[in-house]
């Protein structure tokens, strides 16, 4: 005994041709909008935040290799340079 598709069974056949825009009717532009909640804005800021900073490395090499220079001469480490450094070391921990 053969059986023979009847009309073609295609589970996705009618869901495609549900959501097809008939070729004769007009698009019309303008009339669809979309509302982003301010949560939703809040956590895609923290993403793109948070993606910076893991991409961000921890210790600035270049800096490093400048102040190591720097410290090498030395005219450099003189008092005024030295407090302005304790300075922002402390303002750095609140004090």
């Amino acid at each position: 005994m053969t059986i023979d598709r009847l009309g073609g069974i295609d589970p996705l056949k009618d869901v495609q041709n549900a959501y097809k825009t008939p070729s004769k009717q007009p698009l019309r532009a303008g009339h669809d909008s979309i509302s982003i909640s301010d949560e939703a804005r809040e956590m895609a800021e923290a993403y793109y935040l948070s993606e910076i900073a893991a991409s961000t490395p921890d210790v600035r090499a270049d800096r490093v290799a400048e102040v190591r220079e720097k410290i090498k001469d030395p005219g450099y480490l003189n008092p005024d340079v030295i407090s302005s450094t304790a300075d922002k070391i402390a303002s750095s921990f609140g004090f």
